[in-house]
């Protein structure tokens, strides 16, 4: 869930990778000796820095312990991810073996033939124990073209000295949920100028779509064989009313605002940063709830003049699962990686062997001590037993992804949801603007 390219490029990311083909050159690597392999290499490429080095060794090192060929691990950034992938893919001379990819961006690539079919390899790789959400994101009619990497959970963080103050309780529901926030914001226990309750932007649709999952809703379905829209469904609709209701009377947040640093607004104090790190602005106590991925919890705390690093106060602070309507965690929308094998692949066997130790028990819970996610959740126990790792675990129980369909990088690209959401605190028809908003999505869903 990153960035994407254009809907042109989009497109010509189809036609370039139509020509990728769904098998890989044959090869007799599985039955060759380590000696044989000697010679022989593999690329890996990895998005972003999320990885840790320490991982990165692992691979590397066991990957030539167990096959005698070496891996070389390449960093592609998030920002040119699919213009490189478009341009590398189809091409058997400079392909990288093993892509790890955003998990919305991977049905741009597995609707054109751009990875080898997994399905052989899916129960040996963890298979039903694999996060749900992200093999389906991963499939094409069923068929399985890349698996979860790692995953992210959101989940809620409070000021409990507000709430204690505003005399509202933890809620076990959605409904309860909706109602704390309002209260909060309305009770105001420090006079605060425009306090939220609880902070969401009004194009935040990556956290506004959890009030949609709760009510049974989605943000498109597949109707014979196509793509549709479903932002105008009944259920959909009533998890938008429940939003509009929380931008109304819970959320002082600007209507552009989107799902950038809400914990700025949580903390005493704290400074705004460029994309370069340096100071643009400050910002005071501004929220009593914020919605963010786990590894804000870095992010939150008081600030001891000198240090660099926030400590969490736990008189201060807490965090909890968004309950759903019927008190289980809530779907939200998960955020991680899935990674697959390129069909032009010159060493398909050999990127078997690399997918193996990726997806072994020691590589999945050295995920999760890296606060990673793991994507087999037979090993979630590597992530902690702290109230993080708790929360982490119970929201990714339940979460759920964008639609798989081929043009939804092209819909994320064009901020049309954003669009639409910053809509919806001010409109008078809920169901007429999410119609002329289905309109808009449909075509764009079923580009390949």
């Amino acid at each position: 869930m990153k960035k994407f390219m254009s809907l042109a490029a989009i497109t010509a990311a189809a036609l370039a990778l139509s020509a990728c083909g769904g098998t890989a050159n044959s090869s007799a690597e599985s039955s060759t000796s380590k000696e044989d392999n000697a010679d022989k290499s593999i690329t890996l490429w990895l998005a972003g820095g999320d990885t840790p080095d320490e991982l990165r060794d692992y691979l590397k090192k066991e990957f030539t312990s167990t096959t005698g060929a070496s891996l070389k691990i390449e960093e592609q950034g998030w920002g040119d991810l699919v213009t490189k992938m478009t341009t590398a893919l189809p091409d058997a001379e400079n392909t990288p073996d093993v892509v790890e990819m955003g998990n919305t961006q991977s049905p741009t690539f597995t609707n054109v033939g751009a990875f080898l079919e997994l399905d052989d390899m899916y129960d040996e790789l963890g298979g039903d124990s694999l996060i749900p959400s992200f093999v389906e994101a991963g499939s094409v009619d069923g068929t399985k073209f890349t698996l979860p990497y790692y995953a992210g959970s959101r989940y809620m963080f409070m000021r409990k000295d507000l709430w204690k103050e505003a005399g509202v309780e933890a809620p076990e529901t959605l409904d309860e949920f909706n109602t704390a926030v309002k209260t909060i914001t309305k009770e105001n226990p420090r006079d605060i100028k425009n306090f939220s309750g609880f902070f969401i932007g009004g194009q935040d649709w990556r956290n506004g779509v959890s009030w949609i999952f709760a009510n049974g809703g989605d943000l498109a379905k597949k109707v014979d064989g196509q793509w549709e829209s479903s932002l105008s469904d009944p259920k959909t609709v009533k998890g938008l009313e429940q939003l509009q209701d929380l931008y109304r009377n819970a959320s002082k947040a600007p209507s552009d605002a989107k799902d950038v640093t809400p914990w700025l607004y949580i903390n005493d104090a704290d400074q705004i940063l460029d994309d370069d790190g340096n100071p643009t602005g400050k910002t005071s106590l501004a929220a009593a709830t914020i919605m963010a991925p786990g590894w804000a919890h870095f992010s939150i705390g008081d600030l001891k003049k000198g240090e660099d690093e926030r400590s969490w106060n736990e008189k201060k602070f807490g965090s909890f699962v968004l309950p759903g309507v019927d008190g289980e965690p809530a779907p939200v929308l998960a955020g991680g990686s899935n990674i697959g094998i390129s069909a032009k692949s010159q060493h398909p066997e050999l990127s078997k062997e690399l997918m193996r130790i990726i997806f072994s028990a020691d590589y999945q819970k050295m995920l999760g001590k890296a606060g990673l996610g793991p994507a087999n959740s037979k090993y979630n126990d590597a992530l902690g037993d702290d109230q993080f790792a708790q929360a982490a675990i119970a929201s990714a129980s339940n979460s759920k992804l964008t639609p798989a369909a081929p043009g939804w990088a092209a819909v994320e690209s064009s901020e049309i949801l954003e669009e639409f959401f910053g809509k919806i605190r001010d409109s008078s028809d809920l169901e007429a603007l999410a119609k002329e908003y289905d309109a808009k999505i449909t075509p764009k869903l079923n580009v390949k």
